[in-house]
């Protein structure tokens, strides 16, 4: 099939988005929930804020060739929560029972409440928050109880949808699917399974349908990752029944039925039957599920692809792309398709552009939630019009792909010969652990309980404040480095003041546990404004793992010295470790994440190398998203753990 042939053979191919970045541009966001949480910004201005964010959002995506356009992807602080107000799922600690869930009560839920009434202090403790599926996005975990109820409670996703309408702009809304609610949610009751629920909770999706639909939505996006992991029978019912019911009460209504981070499997069959008129597939994460996915599901049924990584900031290798969509859909009888990002763009951050301190080649190599959404108008046009038509983008896009393909900065032989020259032994400790620990009983003489604390002492504002007049240049090397040193002589009086045996020197110096190995290690780059969501507020910016990593010199060295030569005791020598190192920063993808595992577990070595020789007689590795990296199916653990645990062990045996 030539690269004509789509436009004249009647297929239809659109462009859509599943989400977009709801921080703004310059965190406009942060800044004014942050303000209305201090009492400086009033509700209506802090809506109007939300609201100027939306609105940009909207008409960004339609500037940039998105058809199908999102609403309700927004939120103050987060979707899942947004969810649970929708339907009335707000705990009784919080003191809701009728009406419309106002902002007060949506926040006391995400942060709990402090308050004095009288002399007296009221403390609510917030909702639990767990990371969603595999990503450092951490959601709110609705809560259910027994005999739970639910009713539409929230006018927010009528609202937004009316809101693009003024702007002429018809959305999509987007609601999580009803099954994964109650599944990624948690009844605090035993013995009572959440898919008890379904029942009471369907007419209530069936209302907030049927609304949309009164207001003029042609379609919905329902959100169900749940099909992306190992599911019961039972679930499988209740996604059978759900969609089945919404078919029924509103079938007028086209339903997109959306996963992502995970390929079908098992759960193909499944939902080839179901009752839907349009169907997402992440081909990025599962790129070899596609032609499954075309003998299995209806024709009738429209596919949307995908193909553009909603999670990581490089460039779409478009040629590539485009020959991967060609290849599976020259011989189907399919003929409607949507061209996608694999997943909502909130998991990257907004515009590229705007990075200003970036070298002009690794950010030629880059592409944030702005640029995501030109490649998919680009994929598109190339498909229906012919690459011609697209010429000019094409060739830029293959530019950058190939500059970065055979980049020295990406490819250095001497880091590649040391992994590929790993041996068994290296990732074993020499001697026995009977004999180590002999050894240390004689070295250290410790009590029989020894006792310490995990690392890091907070981060006051005292500090940030020093590290930020330190970045200005109001504060002189020397003078910001006594300060560090003040504060961690005064956090090792501390403890062994209350009689601790083993000391931390209390990691004052650091920003954070990976960006601060990462700007010491080769390989890594760091953005200006590459702000990604990790929680209701709180914005991290992920560094970025662009080639092969090395040691260049020692990271923690200098800070243990000074700590031990202050103590009487031992001090630990305090590492990240490499897998923690890997989930917490954008990775390359242009090799597999394990070989860039292996690399970081080298320089980490290389480091406890360097503590033993310093003196340092206890070493503390960090791993605390080890078990976050899991696949989401259980048949992959066992290569994923083979490998995470042999990069924990090369770092530190």
């Amino acid at each position: 099939m030539s690269d004509q042939a789509f436009a004249s053979q009647g297929f239809s191919i659109q462009t859509a988005n599943l989400g977009f970045p709801r921080i703004g541009l310059n965190r406009e966001l942060k800044k004014a929930t942050e303000s209305h949480w201090k009492g400086d910004l009033n509700e209506n201005d802090l809506q109007a804020a939300g609201k100027a964010i939306r609105q940009a959002n909207w008409l960004l995506q339609k500037q940039s060739g998105i058809e199908i356009i999102p609403s309700n992807d927004f939120s103050f602080y987060d979707q899942m929560l947004d969810m649970a107000c929708l339907v009335g799922a707000v705990p009784e600690r919080y003191g809701f029972s009728q009406g419309e869930v106002d902002l007060k009560t949506y926040f006391h839920m995400a942060r709990g409440i402090q308050e004095k009434e009288g002399i007296e202090e009221k403390s609510v403790p917030a909702m639990e928050m767990t990371k969603w599926l595999d990503t450092n996005y951490h959601y709110i975990v609705p809560e259910f109880r027994k005999g739970q109820s639910f009713r539409v409670a929230s006018k927010k996703v009528f609202q937004e949808f009316k809101e693009a309408l003024e702007l002429g702009i018809k959305t999509r809304p987007v609601l999580i699917g009803p099954v994964t609610f109650l599944q990624f949610g948690k009844v605090k009751e035993d013995g009572v399974d959440a898919l008890s629920l379904l029942n009471d909770l369907l007419p209530v999706y069936a209302q907030i349908l049927k609304e949309l639909k009164t207001l003029g939505a042609e379609s919905v996006q329902l959100d169900e990752p749940v099909l992306t992991l190992d599911v019961s029978k039972e679930t499988k019912d209740a996604i059978r029944k759900t969609y089945e019911t919404f078919k029924r009460e509103v079938p007028e209504l086209n339903l997109c039925l959306t996963t992502y981070f995970e390929g079908l499997h098992d759960n193909l069959d499944l939902v080839s039957k179901l009752p839907m008129d349009m169907l997402h597939i992440d081909l990025v994460r599962c790129p070899g599920q596609l032609d499954a996915v075309l003998k299995a599901i209806p024709k009738e049924v429209a596919l949307s692809l995908g193909v553009v990584d909603g999670r990581n900031i490089w460039r779409n290798d478009i040629h590539a792309t485009l020959r991967h969509l060609r290849e599976s859909i020259k011989e189907t009888t399919h003929r409607s398709f949507v061209i996608t990002p694999s997943c909502s763009l909130i998991h990257t951050p907004i515009d590229v552009d705007v990075e200003t301190k970036l070298d002009p080649e690794l950010k030629s190599w880059l592409s944030f939630a702005t640029q995501k959404l030109s490649e998919v108008s680009i994929i598109q046009k190339a498909l229906l019009e012919g690459e011609d038509s697209v010429k000019l983008e094409l060739e830029e896009n293959h530019k950058a792909i190939e500059s970065r393909r055979k980049s020295s900065r990406t490819n250095v032989p001497q880091v590649r010969e040391r992994a590929k020259a790993i041996k068994p032994e290296d990732i074993k400790r020499k001697n026995s652990f009977e004999v180590r620990s002999k050894a240390q009983r004689e070295k250290l003489n410790l009590p029989l309980f020894p006792t310490t604390t995990i690392g890091s002492f907070p981060q006051t504002r005292e500090v940030r404040q020093a590290r930020l007049k330190y970045r200005k240049g109001e504060l002189t090397k020397d003078a910001y480095k006594r300060f560090m040193q003040e504060k961690t002589l005064d956090a090792l009086k501390r403890q062994a003041d209350i009689g601790l045996d083993v000391l931390v020197h209390g990691e004052f110096e650091r920003t954070d546990m990976v960006e601060y190995f990462g700007q010491k290690l080769d390989g890594f780059a760091f953005t200006s404004n590459g702000w990604v969501q990790s929680y209701g507020s709180r914005y991290v910016k992920p560094p970025i793992i662009f080639g092969d990593v090395s040691r260049p010199s020692p990271m923690t060295v200098e800070w243990f010295q000074f700590a031990q030569e202050h103590a009487d005791k031992p001090v630990k020598g305090m590492l990240t470790g490499p897998v923690t190192i890997l989930q917490w920063s954008f990775v390359r993808d242009d090799q597999p994440r394990s070989d860039t595992t292996r690399q970081i577990a080298l320089a980490i070595r290389d480091e406890v190398v360097d503590l033993e020789k310093a003196g340092a007689r206890v070493v503390q590795i960090d791993e605390p998203a080890l078990r976050e990296g899991l696949p989401l199916r259980t048949t992959d653990w066992k290569v994923y753990l083979e490998w995470a645990v042999e990069a924990f062990r090369l770092a530190s045996s």
